[in-house]
């Protein structure tokens, strides 16, 4: 009976660390599904900025790398301070670290911006985010960038 017991002990603690792996990636798809939708609102800065890291990179296309929240909140309050602007994305894709502390989604993303003649531009495109678990347990992005799609 023990010799049967330990033979299955590695495959019930492989089964409940996929579970449970699993588990955080569906909780990481909805918090960008979440972040998506605050976002796509486009009016509340304090609650879009709340997903970043306090030590967040994001690397918008074409620009300089903006670094930690206050330059982050100072970059969304200025885009959604722009006439007609407007981003959405949908995560296509998660995965999560073994341990659970780390994961990345993907997303294909829709951008409203005027143009430089003051017409409304809509773009398409993609992107990544790494995401860490801070101490409370809550998923923070720590580097976002994203470019055109084809």
């Amino acid at each position: 009976m023990k010799a049967i017991a330990l033979l299955l002990f590695p495959a019930l603690f492989a089964s409940s660390c996929a579970v449970a792996q699993e588990s955080a990636r569906d909780e990481l798809i909805r918090t960008d599904q979440a972040w998506s939708a605050a976002a796509s609102e486009g009016k509340d800065v304090e609650k879009v900025v709340a997903f970043w890291s306090d030590d967040a990179q994001i690397v918008p296309e074409g620009a300089a790398i903006i670094s930690g929240k206050a330059a982050i909140r100072s970059y969304v309050t200025e885009s959604f301070a722009t006439p007609g602007f407007k981003i959405s994305w949908e995560t296509l894709d998660a995965s999560v670290s073994s341990d659970g502390t780390m994961g990345y989604t993907t997303a294909a993303s829709t951008f409203t911006f005027p143009g430089p003649d003051g017409t409304l531009v809509t773009e398409t495109g993609r992107g990544i985010a790494v995401w860490r678990r801070d101490s409370s347990g809550a998923w923070k992005c720590v580097y976002d960038t994203w470019n055109s799609g084809p």
